[in-house]
């Protein structure tokens, strides 16, 4: 039989800083058996990943230079959902943005949570077909080169540590039961 947990009680939520991306908060809490804490995490309206398929079968990825790491990441398109957006017009917004295609169908695929030890965040998985070129549209602190590769190329980088981006690892999984 599972074991059956209880939710934790919230004494106290506040928002300790904010953009216009996302927002940290502090909350205190009460376990059972009274025990209290503080809990900081990053909240966000969650995010849009999309596996594009070409016509030929082939994914379309980006790669971009990332500065946390400062290195060269090689992911699939993803980005956050902003205010008054839902998760299919952010996938959709994302798509144009980074790779500069449109989609006639876009299908979901899953979605998970990148980091629930840090994040309430959400991430949503569409796979998306009938590409269209209308042209990339990044946003200004975004350099990005559109890359084209067979889902056994991608397996094969993941398999290898040259895809490092637990995003795309996660989106991939999510989505190879549609292509």
């Amino acid at each position: 039989m599972a074991r059956k947990f209880r939710s934790w009680k919230t004494l106290l939520s506040e928002e300790v800083f904010s953009t216009p991306w996302m927002s940290i908060f502090h909350n205190q809490f009460e376990m059972t058996g009274g025990r209290r804490g503080n809990y900081f995490y990053l909240h966000t309206n969650g995010s849009a990943l999309i596996v594009p398929v070409a016509s030929d079968g082939k994914i379309i990825l980006v790669r971009q230079y990332r500065y946390l790491t400062n290195s060269v990441s090689l992911e699939l398109p993803c980005g956050g959902i902003k205010d008054g957006q839902d998760d299919e017009a952010a996938a959709r917004a994302e798509l144009v943005e980074e790779t500069g295609f449109d989609c006639q169908k876009l299908k979901r695929a899953g979605r998970f949570l990148p980091y629930n030890g840090l994040s309430d965040e959400f991430c949503t998985v569409f796979v998306a077909w009938g590409l269209s070129e209308v042209g990339q549209r990044p946003d200004v602190t975004e350099e990005i080169e559109v890359v084209s590769l067979s889902p056994d190329e991608i397996d094969k980088l993941v398999e290898r540590g040259k895809i490092t981006d637990g995003m795309t690892i996660a989106g991939w999984k999510l989505a190879q039961k549609h292509l």
